[in-house]
């Protein structure tokens, strides 16, 4: 699979550094390599990393709640990405307006949160990645698939729906929080997952997710910064 998750410091190949500001990256205190995203920590404590922000067009799937969305878009912006939340609850997001701060007594632009319809987005380039929020449940429309390098679009759904089989397939990462045995035979199904999986699917803690990928099954632990728990709270499952 290409947006891979790797243990930092292996030598898997070396991501972009993207520039930030100094202050945003005061502001998050984010956990980060060179152009990849810390999601979380393996079963030995190593952390483990995401490439979400790459030169081909990109597609993951998060399963699960907001606490989880909202921490890698974080991340993201941490590393120098733009964000776009496009939802229909975005109360439940000015907490990334919050994290960016502002410039001259104005929000940051590199945060836009936006109502569930096409809207015209900033031009993705290596120094300046694009990260899209999709955050229109279960059965997300494809407002903005990811068409140009640079650019990642999210899909956040709150529960596996069968209607979201075409979506979760096309992804090029999922993570997956705990499900309930009816949606994680859903999810079996969906990715042909045997027996042994299915079931690890309904006993993950709330600060557990799995990683799911073409060839990959890693379960790994949410890390969070004492910046990012003043922000979102403690790590949850639900929203």
């Amino acid at each position: 699979m290409s947006s891979r998750v790797r243990d930092a410091g292996q030598n898997s190949g070396v991501a972009p550094e993207f520039t930030v500001d100094p202050a945003l990256l005061d502001a998050i205190s984010p956990s980060g390599d060179r152009g990849g995203i810390v999601l979380g920590s393996g079963l030995k404590g190593e952390p483990l990393t995401i490439s979400a922000l790459r030169s081909t067009p990109t597609r993951i799937v998060l399963v699960g709640g907001l606490y989880l969305a909202r921490q890698v878009a974080m991340r993201a912006m941490a590393v120098g990405a733009w964000v776009v939340v496009a939802t229909g609850r975005p109360t439940e997001w000015q907490v990334l307006s919050r994290a960016a701060g502002s410039r001259d007594g104005r929000p940051s632009p590199l945060v836009q949160i936006r109502r569930l319809s096409p809207v015209e987005l900033p031009r993705p380039s290596e120094d300046a990645p694009l990260l899209v929020v999709t955050d229109g449940g279960p059965t997300p429309q494809d407002l903005f698939p990811p068409r140009s390098p640079w650019q990642t679009t999210v899909y956040v759904l709150p529960y596996l729906h069968p209607q979201a089989g075409a979506t979760a397939n096309a992804a090029d990462l999922v993570l997956m929080q705990r499900l309930p045995a009816g949606q994680a035979e859903l999810a079996a199904r969906i990715w042909r997952l045997p027996p042994q999986m299915m079931r690890q699917l309904t006993t993950l803690q709330d600060d557990q997710v799995v990683a799911l990928g073409r060839n990959l099954w890693r379960p790994l632990r949410l890390v969070t910064t004492g910046k990012e728990q003043q922000l979102l709270g403690p790590v949850r499952r639900g929203d």
